[in-house]
């Protein structure tokens, strides 16, 4: 599935995305635009979500998703593929700022006001995306991604997003 002008227009908002994940979002999104009307119903969305279990799994998701179940939404027809984006972007931020690498960081963490992404907190993240990762797997990943080994630093994390190659 290609992308085109009225799918991807030249916008802020896009270019913090990659092709790649500009694509993964629309393909995201044409699983519920059914109908291929280029707008989603929120409320269905929710529902959909819910049946899937994100409302447990991922509450980040799931909550992001409640936020577009708006009157104005409803008014409008459904959610356009535009919303949609900037709500991913809200959420997740420009992962090249570091106010948006933040963001990021601070989805990672169980605590807002964490200094260090810890075991649990990777456990935890790896279940919400229903990955199988065992605790040996991810503390391996902490020891060699942070100086102490148990703990990654905000300073840590923002080299590790913002690298372009990784050795």
């Amino acid at each position: 599935m290609s992308l085109n002008k009225k799918v991807a227009p030249k916008n802020n908002r896009f270019q913090a995305l990659s092709n790649e994940e500009m694509e993964e979002i629309k393909q995201a999104f044409d699983l519920f635009d059914t109908n291929n009307t280029g707008k989603i119903n929120p409320s269905e969305l929710k529902q959909a979500m819910q049946s899937l279990g994100f409302n447990d799994r991922n509450p980040t998701i799931f909550s992001m998703i409640c936020d577009l179940d708006t009157p104005q939404a409803a008014k409008n027809g459904g959610i356009t593929l535009e919303v949609f984006v900037d709500a991913i972007n809200e959420k997740l931020g420009d992962k090249e700022s570091i106010e948006g690498v933040r963001r990021i960081f601070q989805l990672f963490t169980s605590d807002p006001n964490a200094e260090a992404i810890d075991a649990s907190d990777l456990h935890r993240i790896a279940r919400e995306l229903g990955e199988t990762m065992t605790k040996e797997e991810l503390n391996d990943m902490l020891k060699r991604a942070s100086a102490s080994g148990n703990s990654l630093t905000f300073n840590e994390f923002y080299d590790i997003m913002t690298k372009k190659t990784f050795p």
